[in-house]
């Protein structure tokens, strides 16, 4: 028991202050605010900076037709071939329709039907 209480004795006088002071006395505040620098202020140019997300076609260079669709479109030009692939994919889409009406098939499946072509078509490397 005597040792006990020594024990505590030791633990009492080894603290010096209270829970707000260091070991030399200071202040937690004053000590916190002479080692935490100011915050930095961030330098900002003046032209905005717009990020520009590049679209890459993530098809090109696969498929049996890829080459001759890049070439294609190296040719006309991207404004060009873009127009004539939207021609090409319309009326398509009016030749998978006009086929689901003659057999009889509900949008459900003539949806489906253009789902599977544009899978096609890039498999085949049409949309490089």
């Amino acid at each position: 028991m005597a040792a006990a209480g020594c024990n505590q004795t030791l633990l009492r006088t080894s603290f010096y202050g209270g829970w707000g002071s260091s070991i030399s006395g200071e202040d937690y505040q004053t000590m916190l605010s002479k080692t935490v620098a100011p915050p930095q202020q961030a330098r900002v140019s003046r032209k905005a900076i717009r990020a520009v997300p590049m679209m890459k076609n993530v098809n090109e260079g696969k498929g049996l037709f890829a080459p001759l669709v890049v070439v294609t479109r190296n040719i006309v030009g991207k404004k060009r071939f873009n127009q004539l692939r939207g021609k090409a994919i319309a009326l398509h889409s009016q030749v998978i329709t006009e086929f689901c009406k003659s057999i009889g098939a509900d949008a459900k499946q003539r949806q489906g039907l253009i789902r599977l072509a544009k899978k096609n078509g890039e498999r085949l490397g049409f949309l490089a």
